[in-house]
């Protein structure tokens, strides 16, 4: 018989145990979890050394642009535990598009579209089970060699930070995607775990901010580009054609305020009633302003909202940032909206598509980067079709924007740089306040040839000053190399 005294010490005892039980169940439990039913978070851990040599175990899929050129492949070492090593020819030209990958993390296209690169995607991986074969799919790219070379070279040639990207109105196609500040892809390539820790803080740390991807990511304020959205609004609400005059004084009073809008150096907009394609082609502020404070912000915000701003559903396959049309205003800062200034923000994709959708009839389509997936027996698992994203603006609406646009880049107005012999560009200069640094933004948005477009492009430049001047260059530069290499 236990005596009384072993009872009481006993209690404590079976407390415990119980304890000790229930930790060594919940323990057992969450080990079950992980290895049965959760194993993909452990592979994907980044601090899991073997599957960091797994990653390069065997060659991850190429990817190349849309005449095949190789932008991005996979080597073979010789000795380490790491079989294959990732190199991007010509690295910094396309940086913003395939990314990189390294022991620890991914950007770009290599991180969206990692599965069928990496071979993991169960496509790709039926396959190697039949053919003993571990390699990644191949990525077709829709990006043209030449309009992605005219448009880093243009950016560069200015010194400044910015970005362009050019699309194919018609299908979606991404066809350039550049951001400068760019950086080396194959500095990330190393398996020198402290040289890639110095290379990581040195990019994260550059000032020039090279890992931004400037055209999904950064939002800018679109500046007198905007007043693209603001004629759309104007021409569908059927109060206004290109040809209505409208009042344009030298100075306007911002509603319920003593402040003054005035246009650009403070000039006079033609006679002070212009016809409104005369008020778009040199751009005139005080017009817009009326205009934009007369139609209120509900219609334009969903004017805005048709072309894509207020959403974060679109992928190229990388996330794109959201474009902001803002709510809540009062008259003045409605009037300064239609403008693109007080809170509009808009990626410098969103600025080529807004070209791009008046270019398409009034349709937006999707824009993508990836063409196909290929295998290496050359079957096509995946072929990307264009899809329509937005039904943007009527066709006849389109119509008559598209002659309003056209005359920014005639004779007399903002964008005659963007001007290609031979050929009718249609545009819109913006300069966009950065109060940042007090030094504007220069922007160019457009699309060529008019009557029949094949690309529409949209170029920012960080503190460049004037669009027409600093912007709408590039801009000519992608168009033509774009019509160009479709001419051969």
């Amino acid at each position: 018989m236990v005596a009384p005294r072993a009872r009481r010490i006993n209690i404590p005892l079976r407390h415990v145990a119980l304890m000790c039980g229930g930790m060594l169940f919940v323990l057992l439990a969450q080990t079950t979890y992980l290895q049965a039913i959760d194993p993909q978070r452990l592979n994907e851990d980044s601090r899991n050394l073997r599957t960091m040599i797994a990653r390069f175990e065997s060659p991850r899929g190429k990817i190349l642009l849309r005449d095949g050129t190789v932008v991005a492949t996979s080597r073979e070492t010789r000795g380490g535990k790491y079989r294959y090593r990732r190199f991007y020819p010509n690295g910094p030209l396309y940086a913003a598009v395939t990314g990189y990958v390294s022991l620890h993390s991914a950007g770009g296209i290599e991180q969206a579209e990692n599965t069928v690169l990496s071979g993991n995607d169960p496509r790709v991986k039926v396959r190697g089970l039949m053919d003993g074969t571990r390699a990644g799919a191949t990525l077709r790219l829709t990006v043209d060699r030449r309009a992605q070379r005219a448009a880093y070279e243009g950016l560069r040639a200015t010194g400044l930070p910015g970005a362009a990207v050019a699309i194919d109105p018609a299908t979606g196609a991404v066809l350039a995607m550049v951001s400068l500040p760019s950086y080396d892809p194959n500095a990330y390539t190393t398996f020198n775990g402290a040289t890639l820790d110095r290379v990581d803080r040195r990019l994260r740390g550059d000032p020039g901010n090279p890992l931004l991807n400037r055209v999904i990511q950064q939002k800018y304020p679109p500046g007198s580009v905007f007043k693209i959205v603001t004629a759309a609004t104007a021409l569908s609400s059927g109060k206004y054609d290109p040809s209505t005059r409208v009042s344009a004084p030298t100075a306007f009073r911002l509603p319920g305020t003593n402040t003054y809008l005035r246009n650009f150096a403070g000039a006079s907009c033609g006679d002070g009633d212009p016809p409104l394609l005369y008020a778009f082609k040199l751009s005139c502020n005080t017009p817009f302003a009326k205009i934009g404070a007369a139609l209120g912000q509900d219609a334009l915000r969903e004017q805005a909202e048709a072309f894509g701003f207020g959403t974060d559903d679109l992928t190229v396959p990388m996330p794109v940032a959201r474009s902001v049309y803002p709510s809540g205003m009062d008259g003045a800062q409605t009037a300064l909206s239609a403008l693109g200034r007080f809170d509009d923000r808009a990626t410098p994709l969103m600025i080529a598509m807004i070209a791009a959708a008046v270019a398409n009839d009034g349709v937006l389509m999707r824009p993508h980067l990836v063409r196909e997936v290929r295998l290496d027996d050359g079957r096509v698992i995946d072929d990307t079709e264009p899809s329509r994203y937005r039904q943007v603006l009527n066709a006849d609406v389109a119509e008559r924007l598209t002659q309003m646009m056209v005359a920014v880049t005639e004779p007399g107005g903002t964008g005659t740089a963007a001007a290609i012999s031979g050929v009718t560009v249609a545009g819109k200069s913006g300069t966009a306040e950065n109060v940042a640094s007090q030094q504007d933004h220069a922007i160019f948005a457009g699309f060529a040839p008019a009557s029949s477009p094949r690309v529409a492009v949209g170029v920012l430049v960080e503190r460049g000053g004037p669009g027409g001047q600093v912007a709408a260059p590039i801009a000519k530069a992608i168009m033509q190399a774009v019509l160009n290499d479709q001419a051969e």
